[in-house]
């Protein structure tokens, strides 16, 4: 399996450039508890790298990568638009095309989070969305993310109700 930095730097470019020396076994614990799920069988590591792609992606846009550095923050938006990129078009690739639409939908609902200055509801949209991606779809997991796009106080609750345990215990530790 390849590590994100690996993955990162055989892209060349700036985005190779920016790639931060770091632990080879550097990896988010959200993309690996999701790659755990059954959507993912047999092709666990693809999925784990995919989504610390778009994580990492996340991250730049938002201010705490852990991989790529980019001082400057208009080049953190076009590496982590990159890295949107790169994450979505291998699990296009894989076939996957009801992840890459709840994907699509995470990205959008993190957007609108942080606009409205509520991190805490974009992490809760990333658990629930790499549950979603990781499990599939529960009931509950639609209604959710329309109380999220409406900026509704219960949206974190609902969006937590609709994520396995197992990513919910992930991201506390």
């Amino acid at each position: 399996m390849s590590t994100l930095p690996e993955a990162l730097s055989g892209q060349g470019g700036l985005l190779a450039e920016s790639v931060r020396p770091s632990e080879p076994s550097l990896q988010d614990g959200l993309a690996q508890a999701a790659a755990r799920g059954p959507r993912a069988a047999g092709r666990e590591s693809e999925y784990a790298l995919l989504l610390e792609m778009i994580l990492e992606g996340s991250r730049l846009h938002y201010g705490s990568p852990r991989v790529v550095r980019a001082p400057d923050p208009d080049l953190a938006l076009l590496l982590g638009d990159q890295l949107y990129a790169l994450g979505l078009a291998r699990l296009a690739a894989l076939g996957d095309l009801a992840a890459v639409s709840e994907l699509a939908d995470v990205i959008s609902l993190v957007a609108q989070a942080h606009a409205a200055g509520d991190p805490l509801l974009a992490e809760a949209v990333w658990q629930a969305g790499a549950s979603a991606i990781g499990w599939g779809v529960v009931d509950g997991y639609q209604e959710a993310k329309v109380l999220a796009r409406q900026h509704d106080l219960r949206a974190r609750q609902a969006l937590r109700e609709v994520t396995r345990p197992a990513l919910l215990e992930q991201a506390a530790s």
